[in-house]
């Protein structure tokens, strides 16, 4: 297990120091292109720290672990709500996630609701190989065209809101400078993403032989094990992110993390042996079904115009802590 352990440390201590790198990147991207914080963290910085769910949950259904994956999927979306209340908690001015600040991202909030909501639909419906198109189930291809139409939708609400024509203008008359900051940028955040994308399942598989060898491996706590790890670059990118002020980028990552997580499914189900929501336990719909509750008292969070809020009563950090807290316990008790 020490070896486990070893590779666990470094591993992670990598993906730790390209996150920060990827936040940064991010950020800078925004700005060069015009396109803003809550575009690009919705889209470009939730992709690359998505990255290590779709590796490892490729390799589990690969090997017949169907359950694992989904489970990974949806254990991280509820992990990605964790982080975005923590980061809020550790900031010096508290709360300032959870304000009409930015309430501009219950869109892509009601994105990821919609999306697991369908997974939960699907889990529950089981509709197997009557409704497979090429092998893949149904589920994941209504998924994966939902997220294109939201993604869609955002994308112009964002720019018809903030941008407008003249971020066009401005990006295609900017000198040889701008451009060169802009491709460099690019370039980090590329190879950043890549780091992320090969070191991330290391921590993962680590994670998975530290949770075997000391007996919890097939508990739902083994579960967990690997989904918070594959979560670690969301946990560093926001981190990250909030430091620097960039709470568009923060919350943008959270919510477009899970989206993308939802999407992650046509993929996954391409690479397993059936339609993946249908061989999966039903046990998931209950995780997905928190997620929805969980994301509807973050946007709730967001649009509430009470600042000093009642701890665990009114939509704050504390009442998402309590809930993510309460949603593992009443998974693991439906599993055993």
């Amino acid at each position: 297990m020490l070896e486990a352990i070893v590779q666990f440390t470094i591993a992670a201590a990598v993906v730790i120091g390209a996150g920060s790198v990827l936040a940064r990147m991010a950020d800078r991207i925004a700005d060069l292109t015009g396109l803003g914080r809550l575009l690009i963290g919705t889209v470009l910085l939730a992709g690359a720290t998505s990255l290590p769910e779709l590796g490892v949950d490729i390799s589990a259904v690969r090997a017949g672990l169907d359950d694992l994956a989904v489970g990974d999927l949806l254990g991280s979306s509820l992990f990605n709500l964790l982080i975005l209340a923590i980061a809020d908690l550790l900031h010096a001015r508290r709360g300032v996630l959870f304000t009409r600040v930015s309430q501009a991202h219950a869109l892509s909030g009601m994105l990821s609701i919609m999306l697991t909501a369908i997974v939960a639909m699907m889990l529950v419906l089981r509709p197997g190989d009557a409704m497979t198109f090429g092998g893949v189930g149904a589920g994941s291809v209504i998924v994966a065209i939902t997220y294109i139409l939201g993604v869609r939708m955002v994308y112009r609400d964002q720019r018809l809101a903030k941008m407008g024509a003249e971020v066009v203008e401005s990006v295609d008359a900017a000198g040889p400078s701008h451009r060169r900051q802009l491709w460099r940028a690019i370039a980090m955040f590329g190879g950043a993403a890549a780091v992320i994308f090969i070191a991330a399942p290391f921590v993962a598989r680590a994670a998975g032989v530290i949770a075997d060898e000391s007996g919890l491996g097939g508990t739902f706590i083994g579960t967990t094990l690997v989904a918070a790890s594959t979560s670690l670059p969301e946990l560093v990118a926001t981190i990250a992110a909030v430091r620097m002020g960039a709470f568009d980028l923060a919350v943008g990552n959270i919510f477009g993390s899970n989206t993308f997580n939802m999407a992650m499914l046509l993929p996954i189900d391409l690479a397993s042996n059936g339609p993946l929501l249908s061989t999966a336990s039903r046990t998931h719909a209950a995780t997905a079904i928190w997620v929805v509750v969980i994301t509807s008292v973050t946007i709730m969070g967001l649009l509430y115009h009470e600042e000093k809020r009642r701890r665990f009563i009114e939509p704050d950090a504390f009442a998402v802590i309590g809930l993510v807290l309460l949603a593992l316990a009443t998974v693991y008790l439906a599993g055993s």
